[in-house]
């Protein structure tokens, strides 16, 4: 049998010295290196797409990988990704390291420098390892096999923009279709879809923080489920604690959260920390709130070029969305797309405040009239951000019923 590897290194000279000892190793199939974190979680979300027989048997994760450390890394994919054997690739091999890496989910260490018989046997073994999670995973349908639900983080460019009334009516359209939806609060100083949604509960974000396994029992445990039938999980209420989520804390709870609903809505709030960035970095579809101001522009454009120096996101892979639009104003969404260099949503979200306060002030975001247009408009994004249900099509036995049915009316 034929073991295919895909290597993720970042740097090239421990790229080549990698690429050329995998070709020496027997009955093995190694893919050309991905460069960072982002290139390999991409490209197995893309084979994990088609079939779980496309997804390779071993990665190895090199030390040196980034932009996300290389134990987060390991994490994530073992979490998305569980018939895949991860192998790090690192000079400290000691045993505080290697039980670091085993709690993130590798299936094994390989010393730099690199060694013929060492990777021979890791590689291996971690292919073992993942030809009996896939025959296992071959024989039922409960265990998770796939990317992952989709996730949504919605970010202000600045201050009122809008963002959490965008983020809860994106996740209620997409539960609405029949999805299930995960709202995470994220805004961890200022979160504020408790109070949207009329929510008093004890736990937050911060109750998941310290744990290095967020198991679906322990998720839930730190989740609301709303009338509506969203799962929340809320902002502290005090937000001096939101310190405590880590990037680290959050590329977990996102995971989490992934594996366990189909759609998931991240409010990030408009001031960028750690746990929010690496929400942003790790999400299918990052929106940008902002108005049709020049203060809101400029705020959008700093946000966008601060993303890319950090490495978070490029601003081609960024959706902007005009909120509270109006034909008449100077800045329109074409202007928008060319300040920003972001993709801007083809629905724009008209200025209506009157029809929102009511709901606003009374905490009831989830209660907005059906005909209010900013409802129709965001439920509208969510269709073209591909969180809604398509309507299905009677079929010709469906169409038979409805004819019988119809015939005996008669």
């Amino acid at each position: 049998m034929t073991t295919r590897i895909l290597p993720a290194v970042g740097d090239p000279d421990a790229a080549r010295a990698v690429t050329t000892l995998l070709g020496q190793l027997p009955d093995t199939e190694p893919a050309g290196p991905v460069g960072d974190s982002t290139a390999l979680v991409d490209t197995l979300g893309r084979l994990a797409a088609d079939s779980l027989d496309e997804l390779p048997e071993v990665v190895l994760v090199h030390e040196r990988i980034g932009p996300v450390p290389a134990l987060d890394l390991i994490r994530e994919v073992a979490l998305r990704f569980p018939a895949v054997g991860v192998v790090l690739v690192t000079a400290d091999t000691s045993p505080v390291l290697y039980s670091a890496a085993m709690d993130s989910g590798a299936r094994g260490i390989a010393g730099v420098p690199l060694s013929y018989e060492e990777l021979a046997q890791r590689v291996a073994s971690a292919a073992a390892w993942a030809a009996g999670v896939r025959r296992h995973l071959g024989h039922t349908g409960d265990v998770f096999t796939g990317p992952g639900g989709t996730v949504v983080t919605v970010t202000g460019a600045k201050g009122g923009v809008g963002t959490t009334v965008t983020a809860v009516q994106l996740a209620l359209a997409a539960r609405a279709s029949g999805h299930t939806v995960a709202l995470a609060d994220l805004d961890l100083q200022a979160g504020d879809v408790a109070s949207y949604l009329d929510v008093q509960f004890r736990r937050s974000a911060v109750d998941l923080a310290a744990i290095q396994d967020v198991t679906p029992r322990v998720l839930q445990d730190a989740l609301y489920t709303h009338a509506t039938g969203l799962a929340l999980l809320l902002a502290p209420a005090e937000g001096e604690r939101g310190e405590e989520v880590t990037d680290r804390a959050a590329r977990q709870i996102v995971s989490a959260l992934r594996q366990r609903y189909e759609v998931v809505v991240v409010d990030c709030g408009t001031q960028m920390n750690a746990a929010n960035a690496a929400a942003v970095e790790m999400a299918d579809r990052a929106l940008l709130v902002l108005t049709p101001d020049v203060v809101a522009v400029r705020a959008a454009k700093r946000m966008v070029r601060l993303w890319d120096r950090l490495q978070i996101r490029k601003a081609e892979e960024t959706t902007t969305v005009v909120n509270r639009h109006t034909r008449h104003t100077e800045i329109q969404p074409a202007l928008v797309e060319k300040i920003t260099g972001t993709r801007v949503a083809r629905t724009a979200v008209p200025a209506a405040f009157k029809e929102l306060q009511p709901a606003v002030d009374a905490g009831r975001m989830h209660e907005l009239e059906p005909k209010s247009a900013v409802k129709q408009s965001l439920w509208a994004l969510a269709g073209e951000l591909g969180l809604v249900k398509a309507a299905q099509e009677p079929q010709p036995a469906d169409r038979g019923a409805v004819v019988l049915r119809r015939a005996r009316r008669r």
